[in-house]
């Protein structure tokens, strides 16, 4: 048994993650920042922290990921979010818990990013290049620590039932995945130590998600 600390646990992505590492035995311990949510997740067998990653310190973090085995970054401002949130969520959001992990002790950490973040960007648009800076920027800061980090850049998410299907490598083709695949991948991720030190592009495929981190490892 494993213990978790999801950042951003009241997401879609973060709760079906919960249910699956629930089932599978782990203690996940969920941080989100509206107090009306607590009650969803202790319902899903999580320990709530109330905890506005936006506001709070390294300091205020590093209580919360004490004795935890892995860090899960899947925080974000959100699609209706303006370009100052996109940096003080998406960015400052994952430095803190990245720093808040190192000085925990806690060596594991898995980051929830974006497909297409490294190649050019449509400045026309002030809040989707800020969100592209924010992910981008995070990614750069994460494989700069000591952590044992993995990356995870999934495509166009939807709400589709999970096929467990998916195409995995450092470059994908554009594409969308349900987001219970990514789920999916990040609980194989933390139970693979072996992914640590990669960045992936996911998107729906044909290879079954233990065949295809295998794969995406084997591949370099």
């Amino acid at each position: 048994m494993s213990r978790i600390v999801i950042i951003g646990g009241h997401g879609k992505i973060s709760r079906i993650l919960t249910s699956q590492l629930v089932e599978n035995g782990d203690e996940v311990v969920s941080v989100f920042r509206n107090a009306d949510h607590s009650s969803e997740i202790s319902a899903l067998g999580a320990e709530p922290v109330v905890c506005d990653i936006e506001t709070a310190s390294v300091d205020d973090l590093v209580p919360i990921l004490t004795g935890a085995d892995a860090v899960v970054f899947a925080a974000g401002a959100g699609p209706n979010s303006g370009a100052e949130r996109k940096h003080t969520v998406d960015y400052e959001g994952s430095v803190k818990s990245m720093k808040a992990a190192e000085r925990a002790g806690v060596k594991r950490f898995v980051q929830v990013s974006a497909m297409g973040i490294d190649g050019e960007v449509d400045t026309s648009d002030d809040v989707w290049a800020a969100y592209v800076a924010a992910k981008r920027n995070a990614d750069i800061e994460l494989k700069k620590t000591s952590l044992d980090w993995t990356i995870l850049r999934p495509g166009a998410l939807t709400d589709d039932e999970p096929t467990g299907l998916v195409t995995l490598a450092t470059e994908t083709e554009r594409g969308s995945i349900p987001r219970a695949d990514v789920a999916s991948l990040i609980a194989a991720a933390l139970t693979f130590p072996e992914t640590a030190g990669f960045t992936w592009e996911a998107i729906s495929g044909e290879t079954p998600i233990p065949a295809a981190i295998a794969a995406a490892v084997a591949a370099g």
